[in-house]
């Protein structure tokens, strides 16, 4: 019997509601699998018809054409709505490459001896970032190895001088330090700190020689957040014999960790590591980790990082900021101490604040007026899907 419009609509209803009720019952199954159907069977990006939160899979990760375009712009879309076309602007300045740590994947590690350590002096970076910082920035992020001696020396009454000098929100990426360090540069006037998880899973936490074990690292995390930090992670796609299962994984960790940001990194073989002869990271697969993020969490703080243009010169950067990124960074390091400060190769791709105004122009955004820092103080706390307050916290992290 021919059925009417109305008649037809009413049965696609009832296939809608009876494919989402198959959908939820194998998700208790696979929680991985229930996107298919939200993302329209993986070839077209559609709205979500079930109600639960994004989670990607294999072949999102891995979607290329108008697939990965539709993602992407997806992925804007939902930065947009949070965030309107504003971008975070903030400078970096890295103030020490010593480091107490030997992570296989990073040319600062204590192991390489060829390269020359230095420690930025107080004088000259308060000068730099009180009287000649790039008007555009709201916020610095101060950045060095593991070293807690220019945490002391350097880093503690810096964040001092800024505190009392500039409007600028402060952040810092300093490694796993203890709990009184915490204390201190939070009590000086920094409120953002930044300790990425690197991967998820612990035996190629360990592979890798990331900082200590990766429990005690997520330790950090929650102590950083319980004592009222903000913090922001991230992870790093594509090290050698990560698989995509394991990539997935880094999602399912961020999003049960109490964070207001995330990062992802595509692996670049740094210069004088045990890694140096392995394969770069594509550019696709990490830029649609970063929307796939953007998509599970359109309320994160998620930067466009700079290696984005060392794994594709020239458009990389670019690209990033069209798949939700809403942070970007200019590096303020002085020029002689920048080629040392070896997180991937010397020869790097320095995101100027010419280059940076020129990439957010480009793609329709602006740079925001409210500092980052300002901004998470007007928000709560980050939600997280199952919150517990750090363990062990003074005896297991005063290290």
């Amino acid at each position: 019997m021919e059925r009417g419009p109305a008649a037809r609509t009413i049965l696609s209803r009832k296939v809608v509601r009876t494919v989402a009720a198959c959908c939820a019952a194998t998700t208790a199954i696979d929680p991985h699998w229930r996107n298919w159907f939200a993302l329209g069977g993986i070839p077209a990006l559609t709205e979500p018809v079930i109600d639960e939160p994004f989670f990607p899979t294999t072949a999102i990760l891995t979607s290329r054409g108008k697939t990965q375009l539709e993602l992407h712009d997806r992925a804007t879309h939902a930065a947009a709505e949070k965030f309107g076309r504003q971008v975070f602007l903030r400078g970096v300045v890295e103030v020490s490459n010593y480091c107490r740590e030997n992570c296989s994947y990073c040319g600062m590690r204590r192991d390489n001896r060829d390269l020359a350590r230095h420690r930025a002096r107080l004088d000259q970076t308060a000068e730099l970032l009180v009287h000649h910082r790039p008007r555009a920035i709201t916020d610095v992020n101060i950045q060095a190895g593991e070293d807690p001696v220019v945490v002391r020396a350097v880093v503690v009454p810096l964040i001092k001088i800024l505190r009392r000098q500039t409007p600028l929100g402060i952040s810092v990426c300093l490694g796993t330090l203890s709990a009184s360090f915490y204390a201190e540069l939070k009590s000086s006037g920094a409120s953002i700190y930044i300790i990425k998880f690197e991967v998820a899973d612990p035996a190629f936490y360990a592979r890798m020689a990331a900082p200590g074990s990766l429990d005690e690292r997520l330790e950090h995390i929650h102590l950083l957040a319980a004592t009222g930090w903000k913090v922001s992670s991230g992870f790093i796609a594509c090290l050698p014999g990560q698989n995509h299962d394991a990539l997935l994984a880094n999602f399912a960790l961020a999003r049960k960790l109490p964070l207001a940001g995330c990062s992802v990194s595509p692996f670049i073989a740094g210069d004088e590591t045990p890694l140096a002869r392995e394969p770069m990271a594509g550019i696709d697969l990490t830029l649609n980790c970063m929307a796939a993020m953007r998509l599970m969490r359109p309320d994160w703080v998620i930067p466009a990082v700079s290696a984005l243009n060392l794994a594709e010169p020239g458009w990389g950067y670019r690209r990033g900021l069209r798949t939700g990124a809403n942070l970007v960074t200019i590096n303020l390091t002085p020029p002689d101490l920048r080629e040392d400060y070896l997180l991937y190769k010397r020869d790097r791709f320095i995101m100027t604040e010419e280059r940076i105004l020129s990439a957010i122009a480009a793609e329709g955004l602006r740079p925001s007026k409210q500092s980052l820092a300002d901004y998470y103080r007007q928000n709560q706390t980050p939600k997280t899907e199952s919150a517990r307050p750090a363990i062990g916290l003074v005896t297991a992290l005063n290290r």
